[in-house]
């Protein structure tokens, strides 16, 4: 007996496995957050916080420093800088690669402490308890619970 092989059922079922892995699978990328030397409280809070953003997401962080003129002759306000920088997003990430001068720029790179997949699977499960949530507030304002709500107050 000759078993006959279905081409195009076996062309859809390799695209859904494939269709399947990209959806699980997660990259991580290089995001970057470039300062002045000399930056301001409110715009380093503000650059602060897009970093914490980013290393929540499970991203990578590239904390730049640009130099201007005399500004060069100055890298140890730079570390100083980046330093601090890292104190206040330890909470989120740590240090991969500590600063290091590259032509005009200070370049820090700091890793999360969640990888990506793990943050991506944290909000699906987030996002399914959502919407079951919702389905059953639904399910529940359309029921008896609705009359109560709805009658003339005395």
């Amino acid at each position: 007996m000759v078993k006959i092989m279905d081409y195009g059922k076996f062309k859809y079922e390799a695209a859904q496995k494939a269709k399947e892995t990209r959806r699980n699978q997660a990259n991580t990328v290089l995001k970057e957050v470039r300062f002045r030397l000399k930056i301001e409280a409110h715009d380093y809070i503000t650059k602060l916080k897009r970093a914490e953003g980013f290393l929540q997401a499970g991203d990578k962080v590239k904390a730049m420093i640009l130099f201007r003129g005399r500004e060069q002759s100055r890298p140890e306000q730079g570390v100083r800088l980046l330093r601090k920088f890292a104190e206040d997003v330890a909470e989120f990430g740590t240090v991969e690669s500590n600063p290091t001068i590259d032509g005009r720029n200070m370049v820090m790179v700091v890793a999360p402490h969640k990888n990506k997949s793990e943050v991506k699977t944290e909000q699906n499960a987030q996002r399914a308890a959502n919407r079951e949530a919702a389905r059953s507030a639904a399910r529940g304002d359309s029921g008896p619970e609705e009359t109560p709500t709805s009658a003339p107050a005395e």
